[in-house]
């Protein structure tokens, strides 16, 4: 059903951690509808409800702790994937500032633990090591980060963030180095930077979309933190294409794609929080209502925006929902699930209307 990608990961072993989470739960559909034999490793089902289960995702995996090295090393030599995309991670800003030492080891820890399982196991060709757009070193200078811009991290996530990256350009460096690609190893590992992902099956806490669903399918209005942030809104398909083509010519064998890449909107789509939410109150009806949240909250940057130049020019990567659309997408998906339709079918559905979109 869907062609896109289809040449490169049919009949291929794949693993993912993280796979039981919102982006990992989307992307095992994809790869599953693309035939590749796709493998998991997850601590848990990370939210109730869940995408991984309302979508009737079953696939072969192992329950562990990411930062068992012992564990995935075991688990990578077994399935001796040909790719591996790190998807696993403490993934919310206001979570790390409640609990800074387990978002470090799990994001930190975890990115080590898997690119040392990787190093243990030579049958794997590519990794795609997930992180965030909030690994810059934000300075509220209103300007989209390249990725050659320096790493930062005000808050303990995006700090962790950005010292997984640190660990993969390391592991890169000193192990799966593209200049002995072929000769001292057969190894390719990228990392993939992408803007604030929205789509159906996002069930977290304290993230601003699924914040916004619950209340209104509640009849109450939700409660705004930061109503004028600018944020690089896509829907989690986006990003999901620029990996599976990223992993497609790191199993190419193109060693000049081993570096780090952002997955962002166009320019136009970087938008206010309050833009979302007015879009979002539209689209889904009269029941839904926000107020503004004047209380004092944890620091949170104010602009935030990609520079994709490089996944443009060099993967021939582009968005192609915009930020309306994207929201439109998760309404029809969040009231497909509330009138308890098919939910892998609707998932299936939009994936296939996004490759559309592409090969439009």
């Amino acid at each position: 059903m869907v062609k896109r990608f289809s040449k490169a990961y049919t009949g291929k072993k794949v693993l993912i951690t993280g796979n039981t989470g919102f982006k990992g739960s989307w992307l095992t559909l994809w790869l599953k509808s693309l035939g590749a034999s796709v493998y998991g490793y997850s601590l848990d089902i990370p939210t109730l409800p869940s995408l991984y289960k309302i979508a009737r995702i079953n696939i072969p995996m192992v329950w562990g702790d990411v930062v068992d090295v012992s564990k995935i090393t075991q688990v990578v030599k077994r399935v001796k994937p040909d790719i591996v995309f790190h998807l696993a991670a403490q993934p919310l800003v206001r979570a790390s500032y409640r609990d800074p030492i387990e978002t470090h080891q799990v994001n930190v820890i975890g990115s080590a633990a898997v690119l040392e399982a990787v190093r243990h196991c030579p049958a794997v060709r590519a990794v795609v090591m997930i992180t965030t757009d909030k690994v810059y070193e934000n300075q509220e200078l209103n300007k989209p980060f390249k990725e050659t811009d320096p790493l930062g991290g005000y808050d303990p996530y995006s700090a962790s963030k950005a010292a997984a990256e640190i660990v993969i350009t390391s592991y890169r460096s000193a192990y799966f180095n593209g200049a002995h690609y072929g000769q001292k190893h057969r190894t390719l590992i990228a990392s993939a930077r992408a803007g604030n992902v929205i789509g159906g099956g996002d069930f977290a806490e304290d993230r601003l979309v699924p914040d916004c669903l619950r209340a209104f399918q509640a009849g109450t209005p939700v409660s705004i933190r930061n109503p004028q942030a600018v944020r690089p809104w896509q829907h989690v398909l986006e990003p999901l294409a620029g990996y599976l083509q990223l992993g497609e010519r790191l199993l190419r064998g193109d060693a000049e794609c081993a570096s780090a890449w952002n997955f962002g909107p166009k320019a136009r789509d970087a938008r206010p929080v309050k833009w979302v939410v007015n879009c979002l109150t539209e689209k889904w009806g009269p029941d839904a209502r926000f107020k503004i949240d004047h209380r004092k909250h944890p620091h949170e940057t104010n602009y935030l925006r990609l520079n994709i130049a490089k996944a443009e020019e060099l993967l021939a990567w582009s968005p192609r929902w915009s930020s309306e659309t994207a929201v439109e997408k998760v309404v029809y998906f969040h009231k497909a699930w509330k009138n308890k339709e098919d939910m892998r079918k609707v998932c299936l559905g939009q994936i296939k209307e996004y490759v559309e979109a592409c090969a439009k």
